[in-house]
């Protein structure tokens, strides 16, 4: 089965899945620390690398420097290696798993999402990965940011099939 669902009844229009985990693989709980690990590893990268500062963030968005362009613009070029490597060498998760990597399609939800994505993250001066890495520093006013996320997730996921495309 590829990465392409159809939906139920009410919409048989095919739609591009995002997110889907075709693996039967099963573990036990304490194999879900490795992925706590890597969050804090991530957050401890992000805060050293002051992804978190709102100056930062702001100078961005003023163009006053080249910080944090620099910082998505590596992680962009890494993103395409990897991507690129793992069409290439056909390279398989740890446990053996074929990794499919499904064309998508641009609608121009696409467009609107990203300006609401981005005026959010100019707005709280906070981008959805560093979040918790704030919170988890001692911002505890992010929360408010943290759970506005959540619930706009929430929302965007009750609405998607009623959305235009």
């Amino acid at each position: 089965m590829r990465y392409n669902y159809i939906l139920e009844k009410e919409d048989q229009r095919k739609v591009d899945a995002v997110c889907v985990n075709e693996s039967k693989l099963t573990h036990k709980w304490f194999h879900n620390f490795k992925y706590l690990l890597a969050g804090m590893l991530i957050g401890i990268v992000f805060v050293k690398a002051e992804m978190i500062s709102w100056f930062r963030i702001q100078e961005m968005f003023r163009f006053q420097s080249f910080h944090m362009y620099g910082i998505i613009g590596s992680a962009v070029a890494v993103g395409v290696i990897s991507v690129l490597l793992i069409k290439k060498f056909d390279i398989k998760t740890i446990y053996g798993e074929s990794i499919v990597i499904s064309p998508k399609k641009f609608n121009k939800g696409q467009i609107f999402g990203g300006l609401i994505f981005g005026f959010g993250w100019a707005i709280t001066g906070a981008c959805p990965g560093p979040l918790y890495a704030l919170v988890g520093s001692g911002a505890t006013v992010i929360i408010l940011s943290v759970v506005s996320a959540i619930a706009g997730t929430w929302v965007y996921g009750y609405f998607r099939d009623r959305l235009p495309h």
